[in-house]
């Protein structure tokens, strides 16, 4: 979300409940954050606002009863995995059962040098993303309680009460491209793929890759719950346009996609999307 707002720091939190109670209104799905300690700078710059992720999560948890709410997508390195599998049980557990576990590689190095978070390099990154895929299922298996040794992480107790409220626990979105890594990661931990292409060629290309990926590791495929981001059609500008693009994806299996809110007003965007776009795109079925 861009959090660039006419009377910010003030407007931000208010601006957050109305967006987030519109997206319900309108029959969104999701309501994602996200997770950054800067301001993207191929979107802003690093001195425009931006808030800590779960903490906005939390904030909408209270403002929402339906959506399911997670990042889009957690840095492996912002967060210790056993307390961030502990953070998004607390998500969980407060919004009676719509949490989700959004994860990547990260990428932003400037934001790790400033605050001093140590930024490893990609092959590192990968590995410990995998073990943190691997701290949070144990974290959300009750018959595991005991140590978790990795070459990156080593956890004494993997105790974690509550439980989530999610069954059998909150969903594993991976976000990302890669065909070698993360789609490979996706086949084998994740519940969600989050792909960032859009043109349905790609797009039908990377999910060729994962399907191979399901394959070789015995993963069914069509439990995998296929995710892409929006794009750059803006659906209340092109709205013939951004419908044709969503008929092309859901004709390759694409179930659910992400919008960006809009300032200064993404409520507004928000309703006046669910006025004149949502009823045609509610019409639009998913390949079986």
């Amino acid at each position: 979300m861009d959090f660039t707002l006419p009377g910010e720091p003030a407007s931000i939190a208010p601006t957050i409940a109305a967006t987030a109670k519109a997206t319900e209104d309108a029959g969104g799905s999701w309501f994602t954050a996200m997770d950054h300690y800067f301001q993207m700078e191929r979107f802003r710059t690093a001195y425009d606002p931006m808030l800590e992720g779960y903490t906005l999560l939390g904030f909408a948890a209270a403002h929402t009863s339906r959506v399911r709410l997670g990042t889009l997508v957690t840095g492996v390195t912002y967060r210790h995995p056993g307390l961030l599998s502990k953070i998004v049980t607390t998500l969980d557990v407060l919004s009676s059962g719509r949490g989700m576990l959004g994860l990547g590689a990260a990428w932003y190095e400037r934001e790790h040098d400033a605050l001093g978070v140590p930024y490893p390099p990609l092959a590192e990154r990968f590995e410990r993303l995998e073990e943190t895929l691997r701290i949070a299922l144990q974290m959300w298996d009750p018959a595991q309680e005991g140590p978790y040794v990795g070459r990156h992480y080593h956890l004494a107790e993997t105790i974690s009460h509550p439980a989530p409220v999610s069954t059998p626990r909150p969903p594993i979105m991976i976000g990302g491209n890669g065909e070698q890594k993360t789609l490979r990661l996706v086949a084998q931990y994740a519940d969600i793929t989050n792909l960032t292409v859009n043109d349905p060629a790609e797009v039908a290309h990377k999910l060729d890759v994962l399907r191979r990926h399901c394959d070789r590791l015995g993963r069914d495929y069509d439990a995998i719950e296929k995710t892409v981001q929006g794009g750059t059609l803006d659906p209340l500008v092109d709205t013939d346009a951004f419908l044709s693009r969503m008929a092309e994806l859901a004709a390759l299996g694409i179930e659910h996609v992400q919008l960006r809110n809009v300032a200064p007003d993404p409520a507004g965007w928000i309703t006046e999307f669910g006025e004149k776009v949502a009823p045609r795109l509610a019409e639009i079925e998913p390949a079986a």
